[in-house]
């Protein structure tokens, strides 16, 4: 659930910074949500199917690792079918805590889960998963039964944080957690510039369309006049700083305005040449060594690394050995 004040400011700061952002949390209304599912579908978009192929392939073993009785926590849970597989290959679990901000979707995850699961306390969470948010309160763990923390965050989503706010944000997962607590996690691996930018450029237009649908949430939500048929899509690879970049690219010179909050912000006029760009999200990919010290940099340790055959992906198991520092805020991500 998005609070449209700390929304309005933060739109504010990023389309009067060089380059202009929008915060990719816009992707995520509804309609957001059903067009990324169908992204997961598309030929190009080799991460969701290579990701689930890895965890079909070693649930066993990862199961065993966790062990009994463990507590589920998936922050940008989406449609939760990986972690459908996830509770299924799991001795016991106690509970399941899916934290999403599409409600719609999140109470389906719940109908289902509690369908496919009628063991399992599944506690929804609406909530923005890079804020602070209160996780409900799950019944004692049966007696002789560990009751593992296990945050479970697939999908590459970490590659959406920019380097130091992805450790951050590993360093705040991992104290919220507290002792004993795992961690599996999906990351994406560099590969070749065809690859990479056709998974986020698809030829049927669904990504473009995911990007544009980031513009009409916006105007939905704070009264902004942006005209998604005044921008076209682009997506590159930047293999300096090893991440593809998400734009939306002016086609025609305009002027969008966003409206004043009497209460804290004035009214703003963007005006935008033809070519003029907005960047709606950075992911970055990793190799597995400089994931595995960012993990450690963050308090974790990387106990197991999984990747498929073609080296495309990679899922971690890490362990929490970490403290709980003084963490700064962690900046918003999309689910890519």
């Amino acid at each position: 659930m998005l609070d449209p004040t700390a929304l309005r400011e933060e739109v504010g700061r990023g389309l009067a910074s060089h380059p202009l952002t929008l915060p990719p949390k816009l992707f995520y209304d509804e309609e957001g949500a059903r067009l990324f599912e169908k992204i997961t579908r598309l030929p190009e978009y080799y991460l969701s199917r290579t990701e689930i192929q890895i965890l079909r392939t070693h649930l066993p073993e990862i199961a065993g690792r966790v062990g009994p009785g463990a507590k589920v926590v998936e922050p940008g849970s989406g449609s939760g079918e990986k972690a459908e597989l996830l509770l299924g290959a799991l001795e016991k679990p106690l509970a399941y805590i899916p934290v999403d901000i599409a409600g719609e979707q999140l109470d389906g995850v719940k109908r289902r889960m509690a369908r496919a699961f009628p063991e399992v306390r599944v506690h929804p969470v609406l909530a923005d998963f890079t804020k602070p948010f209160r996780l409900p309160e799950v019944e004692g763990t049966p007696r002789g039964v560990p009751g593992r923390p296990l945050v479970f965050f697939p999908g590459s989503t970490i590659g959406n944080f920019e380097p130091p706010d992805a450790r951050n944000f590993l360093r705040t997962v991992g104290a919220s957690a507290g002792s004993g607590a795992a961690l599996i996690i999906g990351f994406d691996l560099v590969k070749t510039r065809e690859v990479l930018e056709a998974a986020y450029d698809d030829a049927a237009g669904v990504t473009a369309a995911f990007n544009f649908n980031a513009l009409r949430h916006l105007n939905r939500l704070l009264g902004t006049d942006f005209r998604p048929e005044c921008f076209r899509h682009r997506a590159v690879w930047n293999q300096e700083a090893s991440r593809i970049e998400m734009h939306l690219v002016a086609v025609a010179d305009q002027i969008v305005t966003l409206p004043s909050n009497p209460a804290r912000f004035p009214e703003v006029r963007l005006r935008l040449r033809t070519g003029d760009h907005i960047v709606t999200e950075h992911s970055y990919k990793y190799t597995l060594e400089g994931f595995g010290t960012m993990a450690q940099e963050s308090g974790w340790e990387a106990a197991w690394t999984w990747t498929d055959p073609g080296g495309l992906f990679a899922v971690g198991f890490l362990e929490w050995r970490g403290s709980g520092p003084n963490l700064e805020t962690v900046s918003e991500p999309a689910s890519r």
